[in-house]
C-alpha cells in the first residue's frame, strides 16, 4: 500500500519565462535543460565559475516558463544572481509567491508511475516524482495543500520526510552542501541524474568534467547511523586520531557525513557519538566500479 503522507518543505519556487528561456538556463546550469518539459522534471546544480556549489535545483516546464523548485530562505538571492547574467536575453525572472512546494512520501499515492522526474498537472499546479530517486516519492507545487487533502493525503511534519532523505543519503541544499565550497561529485549529484557530462559548457562545468574523468574524488556524502547524541553540522569526524570527514545534517539516530573514502569501513565518532556508514545502493565508490 503506498505512503499516503505529505509535507511542506522549505523551498520557494521562481519562474523563468520568456523565449530565451531556455538558452539562457542551458548555459548556467549542470543538468541539460532540454530534457525538461511539462511531463518531465529534472534535477541540476548551480555553480561559481570555479565549479563549487551555490543552488540546488528542480526544475519543470509549464506554460512558457521554467518553474525552479530551490531554498526558500536564499531564492532572492538566486533571483539577484540570475538576473547578473540575463543581459540581453529575453527573460522574466520572478518568485512565484503563490505557490508552494510539497514533497508526497510515495508518487503513487497521487496517481504517479515511479519513473524517476515523471510529471503532470495536479491540483492547482503541478506534480513531478523526484528525479534524484523515485523512493523520496514526489514533489508538487501547489497554491495550498487541498488538493492533497482531496486525494486522500494526511500531513506529517517536516522531520518524517527528512529521516526519509536522510536514511537514503541523498544532500538537502545548503544544509549538507557548504555554500562556494562543495564539488558535486562528492555529493551524489552524477548518480542522482543532476549533472549532464555532454550537454556542453555551463558555468563550472570545466571542474566538475576534471573531477570526473581524473578520478579524483576522495571523499563522498554518506548516510551514518547514530549511537549517541546526534552531532551538530561541522563537527569532525574521527577516526581515532585521525580526521575522517566532517557531519552535515541528522535526525535523531539518523545522518550525513562527508567521509574520506578510505575510512569508509573505519570505527567513526564524531564528538561523543560512534558513528557506522551505510552505502546506499544508488551510491557508486571507486572501489566498485
Amino acid at each position: 500500500m503506498a505512503d499516503t503522507r505529505y509535507t511542506r518543505l522549505n523551498r520557494a519556487v521562481l519562474s523563468v519565462a520568456g523565449e530565451d528561456r531556455r538558452t539562457f538556463l542551458q548555459g548556467l546550469i549542470s543538468n541539460d535543460i532540454t530534457k525538461a518539459g511539462p511531463d518531465r522534471a529534472i534535477f541540476a546544480a548551480f555553480l561559481t565559475p570555479q565549479g563549487k556549489f551555490l543552488w540546488d535545483l528542480f526544475i519543470v516546464e509549464s506554460g512558457d516558463a521554467f518553474l525552479v523548485d530551490l531554498e526558500a530562505a536564499r531564492i532572492e538571492d538566486f533571483r539577484k544572481k540570475l538576473s547578473l547574467y540575463k543581459l540581453r536575453a529575453k527573460v522574466t525572472i520572478s518568485v512565484v509567491e503563490d505557490l508552494a512546494v510539497y514533497a508526497v512520501f510515495a508518487p503513487q499515492a497521487i496517481g504517479l508511475s515511479g519513473e524517476p522526474g515523471a510529471a503532470r498537472p495536479f491540483g492547482d499546479g503541478i506534480a513531478m516524482v523526484d528525479p534524484r530517486l523515485p523512493q523520496l516519492g514526489a514533489r508538487v507545487l501547489l497554491k495550498s495543500a487541498h488538493a492533497l487533502q482531496n486525494a486522500g493525503l494526511a500531513e506529517a511534519p517536516l522531520a518524517a520526510w527528512d529521516v526519509l532523505r536522510l536514511g537514503l543519503g541523498v544532500p538537502d541544499g545548503s544544509r549538507d552542501l557548504p555554500v562556494d565550497k562543495a564539488l558535486l561529485l562528492e555529493n551524489g549529484f552524477d548518480e542522482l541524474g543532476g549533472v549532464d557530462f555532454n550537454k556542453g559548457c555551463y558555468m563550472g562545468q570545466e571542474l566538475t568534467a576534471r573531477t570526473k574523468y581524473r578520478g579524483l574524488v576522495r571523499k563522498r556524502l554518506l548516510p551514518v547511523v547514530i549511537q549517541g547524541d546526534a552531532p551538530e553540522p561541522g563537527t569532525p569526524v574521527m577516526a581515532g586520531e585521525v580526521e575522517a570527514g566532517e557531519m552535515r545534517s541528522s535526525n535523531g539516530p539518523v545522518g550525513l557525513a562527508m567521509i574520506r573514502l578510505e575510512h569508509v569501513k573505519s570505527p567513526l565518532t564524531a564528538g561523543a557519538a560512534k558513528l557506522t556508514v551505510t552505502v546506499p545502493e544508488w551510491v557508486r565508490l571507486p572501489e566498485a566500479e
